[in-house]
C-alpha cells in the first residue's frame, strides 16, 4: 500500500514526533498511527518498536482527552470499546453469505471444471486460487470511507452485529479511501484468524493464570467475536484476511476502478485500500490440471504457514463469467473449496458408553485414549449405531485410526486388526435402555435402537436441554450443566417446571448469586413471548427442524389447530413429506403432548401465530408467494426477507396476492396466477432487487 518514499517520509515524521512530542498535530498523528498499524498488522514489516508505538498512541489519547471534539470515528483510539456489550443485535447482510461446495480429490475438481466450462461455453478457464483460512467468517460494511458495521455470518441471510469487537483487530482499517476508487458503499467478506504464534502466546498466558488452554486457533478466533468486553478481544491479538467484495455501490458521477473486473483484481484493490487480502498468497492458474498440481504441492506446505488453513479456494477469475454461471440456493457455481486430507492419528478404543438422546435414540460413544489431532485433544467419538460398529469391526482394546473429517468432526476410520493381541472384546449392543432398563425397539426402516419409555430420565433431561436451547426458546443461563444439576437436586423435573421454578432454592448454589438469578428470571419471562415457530421447534417433534417449524407455524392460528389436521393435509404444507407429516400427526394425537402444551399455555407461553411487532419496510402491506426452485436463495430465507421488510407470505394463489416469485420448474401456482391480472409475476433476480430498493 505504501511505496518506499512514503515509508521513509512516515519514518522521518515518526522520529520527529518521538523527539519533539510538543510539535505533534493530531490529524498527522492519526495518519502516522494508521501507517504503523498497517506496517505491523498487514504488511508484517514494523518500522518502530511496540514501546515507540505506545508512546505515540498515548499522546493521541492525551490530545483527544483534552479536546473531545477532536475524536473522529476512524481514530485509532476508537478501536477500544468504552462499554460492555450485553447483547448482539441481528442485522441483515446486503447480499447473502453462501457456503462453498467442497471437494476432496482431483476427480471432484475435474467435475467442477467440466460443469463450469459447459456453463461458460469455454474450452479452458482461468482460476484464482487462494488459501481457505481456518477461522471465523465476517462481513464488513463501509460507507463513505468509514467502517459502519461488522457482523458474523449467522445463517447467511443475517448475522450478529459485532462492530465494537471487530474494531479491536488492527489489520481491519476503520477508514479506507473508498470514494477515491469511485465507490460509495462496499460490503466485503473475510475471515478472522489467530496466528499460530498468537495462539501459543495466549495459551501460555492462560497457563500462567491456571486457566484451561484453548483448543485451537479457530475456536479461539470464533469465540472472541462474541465476547462482551471488546478489550478482551483486543488482548487476543486477532488478525483478519479479507478476500471477497460481495457488493459495491458506485459513487454519484464516478467511474469504478477496472480492478473490479476480476477476482484477482479485487484482491489487489482490497490490498491497496489497506486490507490484509490474500494478494500475496493468491495464484492465477489457467486449466484445472495445473490447479490440481498446485493443490497437491500447497497441501504439503500447509504446516509451514504462520496460520491454520484447511484447504484452498478455487474461483473463476473473471467476474463476468461468475455472473453468467450464477449460484444455487446453497453455493456459487463459480467457486469450490478443495479440502485438505483430514488429519489422522492412531489411538486405543478403551471403552464404549451408550447415551440416550431426547428422541430415545441410543448412541454408542467410543471412549478413546486421549490423542491430539490438528491441535484438538480427542477422547470421545460417536459411533452412530450398531451397524456402524459391525461394519468397521470395532472391538474394545482395538488400535484405531481416527481423523477429523473436514478438520472438524472426529470419526473412526478403521480398526487395525493386524495389531490385535487376542485380548480385545466384542462390543455388545444393549437390549435394554442403559438408563431406565426399558426394552429397546428398532423400526424396520431404521438403524437406530430406541427407548420409547416416556419416563426415561435421560430423555426428559435432553428434552429440557433442547427446549431452552438458543434456537428454541433461548432461555439464557439455563446451560446443559445447570439443567442436569437442577434435575439431580429435584428442582426441575419437567418442561413446565422451568416456569414455576422456585428460584429461592437455587439461591446460593455455585454460580447463582442475586444477579444471576435476576438474569435467569428475566430470560424465563422473555421466553414466554417467543414466536410460535420457536415453540414448535422446542417441542422436539421428530424430523421437525427450524425451517419445518416455521412452515407449520405459518399455516395455523393456534398450535392446537394441528390436532385437526390429517396426515394428507400436513403433506400439503411446503417441504413436509410423508415421514414428517406422520411424525407431526402422531405427536398431536398423543394426549400427553396436548396436556404439556395446555400446561405451558396456562403458564403464559405464546401459542398463537402472530406478528406482535409491526414491521415497517419497503414491502409493507404486500403479499408474496414463491413457486419453483430458487437458485440464489433458500425458500425459507427468501420468505424471511419478505417478512423482515414488512411483507407477508401467503399459502396459496388468490386475489390477495401481489407478487408471485417464480423459480425453476414452477408448477400449478404459476398457471393459476396468470389468470389473475392483479398479480405481478417476477423472477428471483427481480425479487432481490425489489427487496434492496
Amino acid at each position: 500500500m505504501y511505496n518506499k518514499s512514503q515509508i521513509q517520509d512516515f519514518q522521518k515524521i515518526t522520529i520527529d514526533f518521538l523527539k519533539n512530542p510538543h510539535k505533534i498535530e493530531i490529524e498527522t498523528l492519526k495518519t502516522v498511527l494508521k501507517f504503523h498499524e498497517y506496517q505491523y498488522y498487514v504488511a508484517s514489516e514494523p518500522t518502530i518498536s511496540d514501546f515507540e508505538y505506545d508512546q505515540l498512541y498515548q499522546q493521541l489519547i492525551a490530545l483527544e482527552s483534552a479536546n473531545e471534539s477532536l475524536i473522529t470515528a476512524d481514530s485509532p483510539s476508537q478501536r477500544v470499546g468504552n462499554s460492555l456489550n450485553n447483547s448482539f443485535e441481528t442485522v441483515a447482510h446486503l447480499v447473502p453469505m453462501l457456503s462453498l461446495e467442497n471437494s476432496y480429490n482431483a476427480e471432484d475438481l475435474t467435475d467442477f471444471d467440466r460443469k463450469a466450462k459447459e456453463g461458460a461455453q469455454l474450452e479452458i478457464l482461468e482460476y484464482c486460487v487462494e488459501p481457505k483460512f481456518d477461522g471465523a467468517s465476517i462481513s464488513l460494511l463501509y460507507e463513505n470511507d468509514l467502517l459502519v458495521r461488522a457482523c458474523t455470518r449467522g445463517d447467511g441471510i443475517a448475522g450478529e452485529d459485532i462492530t465494537n469487537n471487530i474494531k479491536q483487530i488492527r489489520s481491519i482499517p476503520l477508514s479506507i479511501p473508498l470514494l477515491a476508487q469511485g465507490i460509495q458503499q462496499m460490503e466485503i467478506r473475510g475471515e478472522v484468524i489467530m496466528t499460530k504464534k498468537s495462539f501459543a502466546d495466549f495459551n501460555a498466558q492462560l497457563k500462567e493464570k491456571q486457566i484451561a488452554p484453548l483448543a485451537n486457533p479457530r475456536n479461539a478466533a470464533a469465540g472472541s467475536l462474541r465476547m462482551k468486553d471488546p478489550k478482551e478481544v483486543g488482548d487476543r491479538n486477532l488478525d483478519a484476511f479479507i478476500y471477497h467484495i460481495s457488493y459495491f455501490l458506485a459513487a454519484p458521477g464516478k467511474s469504478v476502478t477496472k480492478l473490479l473486473a476480476t477476482h484477482s483484481g479485487s484482491l489487489e484493490l482490497l490490498w491497496n485500500l489497506g486490507f490484509r487480502s490474500p494478494q500475496k498468497e493468491k495464484k492465477l492458474i489457467t486449466g484445472i490440471d495445473k490447479v490440481i498440481a498446485f493443490c497437491s504441492t500447497f497441501e504439503a506446505e500447509r504446516d509451514n504457514l504462520p496460520y491454520e488453513i484447511d484447504g484452498l479456494v478455487i474461483k473463476i477469475n473473471d467476474f463476468a463469467l461468475q455472473e453468467k454461471l450464477g449460484m444455487t440456493s446453497h453455493h456459487p457455481r463459480w467457486a469450490i473449496a478443495y479440502k485438505f486430507k483430514a488429519r489422522q492419528a492412531t489411538t486405543i478404543l478403551e471403552n464404549v458408553e451408550f447415551q440416550v438422546g431426547r428422541t430415545g435414540a441410543v448412541t454408542p460413544v467410543a471412549k478413546l485414549k486421549v490423542v491430539a489431532i490438528g491441535g484438538v485433544m480427542v477422547s470421545s467419538i460417536s459411533m452412530h449405531n450398531q451397524e456402524y460398529i459391525k461394519e468397521k469391526d470395532l472391538r474394545l482394546g482395538d488400535t484405531v485410526i481416527i481423523e477429523r473429517a473436514g478438520d472438524v468432526i472426529p470419526q473412526i476410520v478403521q480398526s487395525i486388526a493386524s495389531l490385535r493381541k487376542g485380548t480385545e472384546k466384542i462390543i455388545s449392543f444393549p437390549t435394554h435402555c442403559p438408563v431406565c432398563n426399558t426394552l429397546l425397539e428398532k423400526e424396520e426402516a431404521e438403524a437406530v435402537w430406541r427407548c420409547n419409555s416416556p419416563l426415561c430420565t435421560a430423555q426428559i433431561i435432553e428434552k429440557i436441554i433442547h427446549f431452552v436451547s438458543k434456537d428454541a426458546m433461548d432461555i439464557k443461563s439455563f446451560g446443559e450443566a445447570n439443567i442436569r444439576k437442577f434435575y439431580e437436586l429435584g428442582i426441575l423435573k419437567t418442561i413446565p417446571d422451568l416456569y414455576t421454578l422456585e428460584l429461592e432454592k437455587i439461591n446460593g448454589l455455585e454460580g447463582f448469586g442475586k444477579k444471576s438469578i435476576d438474569n435467569l428470571k428475566a430470560a424465563i419471562e422473555v421466553s414466554k413471548a417467543q414466536p410460535l415457530y420457536r415453540f414448535i421447534y422446542a417441542l422436539g417433534i421428530r424430523f421437525v427442524g427450524e425451517t419445518t417449524a416455521k412452515t407449520i407455524a405459518s399455516q395455523v392460528h393456534h398450535i392446537l389447530d394441528l390436532q385437526n389436521y390429517s396426515e394428507e393435509q400436513l403433506q400439503a404444507f411446503e417441504d413436509v413429506g410423508v415421514k414428517v407429516a406422520k411424525s407431526i400427526f402422531n405427536f398431536f394425537q398423543d394426549a400427553k403432548n396436548i396436556q404439556l402444551i395446555q400446561s405451558l399455555e396456562a403458564l403464559g407461553l405464546n401459542m398463537i401465530q402472530t406478528n406482535t411487532k409491526a414491521v415497517d419496510g419497503n414491502l409493507t402491506g404486500l403479499n408474496f408467494l414463491f413457486t419453483g426452485t430458487l437458485l440464489q436463495l433458500k425458500r425459507s430465507d427468501a420468505e424471511s426477507m419478505v417478512e423482515a421488510a414488512g411483507g407477508h407470505i401467503l399459502s396459496g394463489v388468490s386475489s390477495k396476492l401481489n407478487y408471485l416469485v417464480v423459480g425453476d420448474d414452477a408448477g400449478s401456482k404459476l398457471e393459476k396466477a396468470k389468470k389473475i391480472a392483479t398479480i405481478k409475476i417476477i423472477t428471483e433476480a427481480d425479487f432481490i432487487e425489489l427487496v434492496k430498493n
